[in-house]
């Protein structure tokens, strides 16, 4: 049994050792068994949510692989700029193997392939540069939503759209008012190979910020 927090819920959930995974982190989880314990609010600039997630912060990617293991919570030093490249519209072999290996979906659900990566480039706070790619679900559900959304009548404009939209999220709204975490993880045939597989973005704590919590 164990109780973690899911997009800003705390929940209960029993699991077990993945026996076709060396990495320590991988379990299952018996879906069955996910019970809601309670939401934790994002009040006092995510304050409780912060009291949970943080404490597993790791200094960088290289500290992970030192403590051999496969998933952590970094902070950037300096994050140097988002970008966005094409892809192919369809997952190759070497893709589909790797999605097999996630243990996210039964064989018979098939993932969208999104056609384009999203990602930043950053220093860690070891000096080390990387040029990740966010493997996300929330940031794929919002390309998804705002290309089925929009109002434009051809399919490359509905992706235009999208993309900007994408853009305003990444390079706007968490570059200048987000204080980002990233978690990143490798995968079991790839352990030298990170990802960003999901972001933590409390708000920046300003002067302004402050003084609202004071008075």
């Amino acid at each position: 049994m164990i109780n973690v927090i899911q997009d800003g819920l705390y929940i209960s959930a029993k699991i077990e050792r993945n026996d076709k995974d060396y990495r320590e982190e991988s379990f299952r989880i018996d879906d069955s068994s996910i019970e809601i314990i309670r939401k934790i609010d994002t009040r006092k600039n995510w304050e409780e949510r912060k009291e949970f997630v943080l404490p597993l912060q790791f200094k960088s990617i290289r500290h992970i692989k030192d403590q051999e293991k496969s998933l952590g919570l970094i902070k950037p030093q300096t994050i140097k700029k988002y970008f966005c490249k094409e892809t192919e519209r369809e997952w190759n072999p070497k893709q589909q193997s790797i999605l097999y290996q996630l243990d996210l979906f039964e064989p018979s659900v098939q993932l969208e392939k999104i056609p384009y990566n999203f990602g930043y480039e950053f220093i860690s706070q070891d000096g080390d540069k990387h040029r990740l790619t966010i493997s996300d679900w929330e940031i794929m559900e919002l390309y998804r939503k705002c290309r089925d959304q929009s109002k434009a009548t051809s399919v490359e404009n509905k992706e235009k759209d999208a993309l900007e939209k994408v853009r305003q999220k990444l390079e706007y709204d968490f570059l200048k008012k987000k204080d980002l975490y990233f978690i990143v993880g490798n995968l079991k045939n790839h352990k030298n190979s990170f990802m960003i597989i999901g972001i933590f973005y409390p708000p920046l704590i300003n002067n302004l910020n402050i003084q609202t919590e004071l008075f």
